[in-house]
């Protein structure tokens, strides 16, 4: 009974964690995230504010592990990329290239990733920053451990490139989503438009890795 008693408690607490962190998403989806207060997120999970304090530390805590579940190159961690194992012998092309191509489609279907990023650059916040730290740590073990040893001394342009291209990226899926789909005439919304930028994603790698 008690082994029974212990496992209910552990699945009552991974479903009220689940059910903030989705109020987290609905909330910024639908208000924005200057509407992320404790009363707001508690009465939209139906969960006692009180938890919140319990599960996460506070609402900080909440909001850090919610933009850690929701943030594109967050999730490519270190261990990540060691369970994946890239090849080598390519310098990180093919991994680079899946890993942009990845990041266009999940911008473009995720809300609340499209949210977060407008939150990122109108508002100075901890957790934000912390996301950024942890992208560059990630960031930084990619470039050290594929991209550093294949192009040597051309190394920091390549790091310029990519910087272009993952901002780059962000922002069609940004603008697309926000003010209109049509960017130099391509229309971002439609598949079509999409190929045609994931065709250039590809383009773009494979002649950073021939030219440098």
């Amino acid at each position: 009974m008690e082994r029974k008693s212990v496992a209910g408690s552990i699945r009552n607490k991974e479903r009220s964690k689940k059910k903030f962190l989705d109020a987290v998403g609905k909330i910024l989806r639908t208000k924005g995230h200057a509407a992320l207060k404790v009363n707001g997120i508690a009465a939209t999970a139906g969960v006692d504010k009180k938890m919140i304090y319990t599960y996460f530390g506070g609402i900080d805590g909440l909001i850090d592990e919610y933009i850690r579940s929701q943030d594109y190159w967050s999730k490519v961690t270190v261990d990540e990329i060691e369970r994946i194992k890239p090849k080598l012998d390519d310098g990180g092309r093919s991994f680079i290239e899946e890993m942009l191509l990845s990041q266009f489609d999940y911008v473009y279907k995720s809300r609340e990733a499209q949210k977060l990023l407008l939150w990122r650059i109108s508002e100075s916040r901890k957790s934000l920053r912390k996301l950024t730290d942890a992208q560059e740590e990630n960031g930084e073990y990619i470039f050290k451990l594929l991209m550093d040893p294949h192009f040597k001394e051309n190394s920091e342009e390549v790091r310029s490139i990519m910087a272009i291209l993952v901002s780059g990226l962000y922002y069609l899926n940004m603008y697309a989503a926000m003010n209109g789909s049509i960017f130099c005439g391509i229309d971002v919304d439609t598949s079509k438009g999409r190929e045609k930028i994931k065709k250039a994603i590809s383009f773009l790698v494979n002649q950073t890795y021939e030219k440098l």
